[in-house]
């Protein structure tokens, strides 16, 4: 639940900066690597009870020329092909468009509950989380509040091999199954966090599972000590518990690693 709260904070104050502009941020620069964004930030009062934020952060990577790479980073959505600033900037400024007429053509059926001033909002972001051993960690994630009990967000990791112009694959990792990982990740879920807690104030998320056994995802992402996999609220646990990320230690899949990778990242 902190991590909710946290989350819905920072999408609040990055969309209450300003209005009804989109703003292009140079977000970091280095003599190997630069990264800029595209930051739309909107909102539209539908009623006198209800105003409609929209929030949309979009990194930009001028040294990324290779289309199939870009292709793996923009995932989301097929129709995004031209990758400099300028076309990044175009697309965001279409799908904020898109969202507040598709909103308003069917408002009628969204604000017909709303009895009290609310806001509501939708929000996106990718962060650049580690760029280490030529492996380029982006974090996205998203929140969306549209009346009812709670907000809803998720977490979607992803690993690009910038040596090999790909998204990394968990077989390049580890060539452990599906069950080894599986039993790991039940033995280590109380490990990191989570808002499941017993009497005595500690992590209990087995207490909030909504499986039986924890799927491996592909949301993933590692550093020098661990594999870490990262579950949206609802993916394994009920919504109290927040998102939940799990690692698994190196020494764990130890013999499990594969050469390339563990070369590269010098285990």
């Amino acid at each position: 639940m902190k991590n909710l709260i946290v989350m819905v904070t920072v999408a609040f104050l990055a969309i209450s900066c300003k209005k009804n502009e989109t703003i292009l941020v140079k977000e970091n620069k280095t003599p190997k690597f630069e990264i800029d964004s595209v930051v739309v930030n909107d909102s539209v009062k539908i009623t006198d009870s209800l105003t409609v934020k929209y929030f949309d952060k979009m990194l930009v990577f001028p040294d990324i020329k290779e289309k199939p790479l870009l292709d793996s980073i923009y995932f989301f959505s097929s129709k995004l092909q031209d990758f400099t600033k300028s076309g990044i900037k175009t697309y965001a400024d279409v799908q904020k468009s898109n969202f507040f007429t598709s909103f308003q053509k069917e408002k009628e059926d969204w604000v017909s509950g709303v009895s009290f001033a609310q806001e509501w909002y939708q929000s996106s972001a990718m962060k650049v989380i580690s760029n280490d051993n030529d492996f380029l960690h982006i974090q996205y994630s998203g929140g969306s509040y549209m009346g009812g009990a709670h907000d809803n967000y998720y977490y979607s990791e992803r690993v690009f091999d910038l040596k090999n112009n790909k998204r990394l694959l968990l077989s390049e990792i580890t060539s452990a199954d599906d069950k080894t990982l599986s039993d790991l990740l039940m033995k280590n879920i109380n490990t990191i966090n989570g808002g499941a807690m017993d009497q005595d104030g500690a992590i209990d998320n087995k207490e909030m599972l909504l499986v039986d056994k924890i799927p491996v995802t592909e949301n993933f992402y590692f550093d020098q000590k661990n594999l870490y996999f990262h579950y949206s609220p609802y993916e394994i646990t009920a919504f109290a518990a927040g998102d939940i990320t799990i690692p698994i230690s190196w020494k764990e899949i130890e013999t499990t690693l594969q050469p390339d990778f563990k070369k590269r990242m010098k285990l």
